[in-house]
């Protein structure tokens, strides 16, 4: 069993310590520059290594090797913030990756840093397969690579010059490495920039926290993980342990918290339907709301009409007149439910009407089929008649 420790430093190294004898350096890793991130494979054989020249480096830390290099710092494309005086260019020079992650199967590794991009790229091949720009936001600090000319003067930035400083010395610069700004000044603009990443254990999503806050992709288009009031205890296993239990209401409570559409679903279908209307009356106000809002979407997709149509009648009978105060707020959820129960009230009259038609020409259709038949046999009758006449008329004569 492997026990090693990376740890980075400024001074240009790596050092690999034992952890099951922490008094004693194991390897150091000697680099070009100083280290800002480390990382090891899922299978601990490999060590990524982000350094402030923007490279990142593959070391094998069994045999100290570097096995291969990536070089980032051209992939990052910094913009200019409004308080440099030099271009986006040159600023690139001193940008590099601050977080690094593999991926589950260990082919690939994502990394961002001080950059509105986080790139991910192929270990083995060592090129970049994909970048994502995790935003968009102006009102954030170096977004752009060019400043606005309208902000331009003759003395530089309009933001280097600061009206109100009287006899002092101007603006203050925030020296190199400094993470956060004079958050009291007047026009304070956070910077943007990539702090963490992280791989899912499948590997088929990501998470990143940045200046905008956590952001999740993924290669499923259906996952969202939006929690409302999450606890620990509130898990999947623990909303099914209650459900087995028949204790629907506070299922369908964790469920909502949870805020898994299909897990919310199941926790609903599972309702005896003569207890709806109980459970209606004893759900929180709180989650009146995200019901109604949750019926609304499910009439798009689900076949069972009748079963949702009684949850929508049972929650507005029973809170219709708390709602009601409420209207404001609640107008688009009401607005979408009416037009999801009108779409379907639409398409089943259609259906109705359609097969109302086919029986009455059905019926129709048989009427004239009866009585034609019965005019045949009528018209037969007499042609018999007429015969057993002629028949009878000339055996008189004979």
């Amino acid at each position: 069993m492997k026990c090693v420790l990376a740890s980075a430093s400024w001074d240009k190294t790596v050092r690999l310590w034992d952890m099951l004898d922490s008094w004693r350096t194991k390897e150091t890793l000697a680099l070009n520059s100083d280290v800002l991130a480390v990382a090891f494979s899922p299978d601990g054989n490999e060590l990524a290594v982000a350094s402030l020249d923007g490279q990142i480096t593959f070391w094998d830390h069994e045999n100290a090797v570097q096995t291969g290099s990536i070089e980032g710092r051209h992939d990052l494309q910094t913009g200019r913030k409004e308080l440099d005086k030099i271009t986006a260019k040159q600023a690139a020079k001193g940008k590099s990756f601050t977080t690094l992650c593999y991926s589950a199967d260990g082919q690939s590794i994502l990394a961002g840093g001080m950059s509105k991009f986080v790139c991910i790229y192929h270990i083995k091949e060592q090129i970049l397969m994909k970048k994502f720009e995790i935003s968009c936001n102006l009102s954030l600090d170096a977004m752009e690579e060019f400043l606005d000319r309208r902000k331009m003067t003759e003395f530089g930035s309009m933001a280097l010059i600061d009206e109100g400083a009287g006899d002092d010395d101007g603006v203050a610069i925030p020296l190199p490495g400094v993470k956060r700004g004079d958050m009291s000044s007047r026009h304070f603009k956070p910077e943007i920039r990539v702090t963490c990443l992280r791989f899912s254990p499948t590997g088929r999503s990501w998470a990143a926290t940045t200046t905008e806050g956590l952001l999740i992709y993924s290669l499923d288009s259906s996952l969202v993980f939006d929690p409302f009031d999450l606890e620990v205890d509130i898990t999947p296993s623990s909303v099914h342990k209650v459900l087995r239990q028949k204790e629907y209401a506070k299922a369908i409570v964790m469920a909502f918290r949870l805020n898994e559409k299909k897990l919310i679903q199941e926790v609903l279908e599972n309702v005896p339907y003569n207890d709806i209307e109980v459970i209606c009356s004893s759900l929180p106000e709180l989650y009146i709301e995200k019901m109604l809002e949750f019926l609304a979407s499910s009439f798009e997709t689900s076949r069972h009409l009748e079963f949702y149509l009684l949850w929508t009648q049972r929650l507005l009978m029973l809170h219709g007149c708390k709602l009601k105060t409420r209207s404001g707020k609640l107008l688009p959820s009401i607005q979408f439910l009416q037009k999801s129960i009108q779409r379907h009230f639409e398409n089943v009259s259609k259906l109705c009407d359609w097969n109302c038609y086919n029986m009455k020409y059905i019926l129709a259709i048989s009427q004239q089929r009866g009585m034609k038949r019965t005019a045949e046999e009528s018209g037969n009758d007499d042609v018999l008649q007429d015969l057993e006449e002629s028949s009878s008329d000339s055996l008189m004569e004979e």
